[in-house]
């Protein structure tokens, strides 16, 4: 299985990252590929839910639930779609002067070996630009960071 694990430091607290991240229904607001969202399921600890994945004339749906431990973690486990797994983890931990650190891992198998060869390598570019979507969501709903937020790959 392919991993790729980025850590950030965000001015934001550790509950308003948990919110962001764990309000699924949205991410087609502003996530990039992401085409359609829809909520199977869901209470205060865990969520069932699809997306609807684009990219020009393809279209994909991957089937995750989401396991929630507020403002902790979040952890998604892969149901079904086109992968063999795609699986990933979220943790908030609050910083001692304000802002929080967020640690993400994403772990992913493709069901087809040479697809996953040709892929894999612009799945770190798509992987970042999405971190980099879910910073500026933050941005746009608790106020801009600048250049407040760094990045430990």
């Amino acid at each position: 299985m392919v991993g790729i694990r980025e850590t950030r430091q965000l001015p934001y607290s550790a509950e308003q990252m948990f919110d962001l991240v764990a309000d699924v229904a949205r991410y087609d607001e502003f996530l990039p590929w992401v085409v359609g969202v829809r909520v199977r399921s869901a209470d205060e600890k865990e969520m069932i839910a699809d997306l609807l994945v684009g990219f020009k004339s393809l279209r994909e749906k991957f089937t995750s639930r989401v396991i929630k431990d507020r403002p902790h973690s979040i952890e998604v486990i892969y149901l079904d779609g086109p992968m063999r797994d795609l699986d990933n983890r979220w943790e908030f931990f609050p910083e001692p002067n304000g802002g929080c650190r967020i640690e993400f891992s994403v772990e992913f198998t493709f069901r087809n070996r040479i697809f996953e060869a040709l892929a894999g390598q612009y799945f770190d570019r798509a992987f970042r630009k999405m971190v980099a979507a879910f910073e500026t969501r933050a941005d746009e709903l608790y106020g801009n960071s600048n250049s407040s937020a760094t990045s430990a790959a």
